[in-house]
């Protein structure tokens, strides 16, 4: 049996981690890591693996389809560097 840890587990206290939001579907989800793949992404909103996932600038007001094997880069906090989200596409 195989068990998977958090980025947030995986930290110790000595270690002084930044803390990413990452917006799934209009809920905020902290990850503490800067890289986070569409499978990760997946697993942390649970979106369905037969939907694509969705990137959405909110500043800019675009959507892309992400590729399944593509890392998206966060930035740390809320309200600065990059304003995405994503959520599930249509079939």
């Amino acid at each position: 049996m195989t068990s998977t840890t958090s980025p947030l587990a995986a930290s110790t206290p000595a270690q002084k981690t930044k803390i990413y939001e990452v917006n799934i579907e209009g809920n905020l989800h902290e990850w503490g890591q800067p890289t986070i793949s569409v499978p990760q992404i997946r697993e942390l909103g649970g979106l369905p693996a037969d939907q694509p996932v969705i990137e959405i600038d909110f500043q800019h007001n675009t959507e892309r389809t992400l590729g399944e094997t593509e890392v998206v880069e966060l930035k740390p906090g809320q309200g600065f560097g990059k304003k995405v989200g994503f959520k599930r596409g249509d079939r």
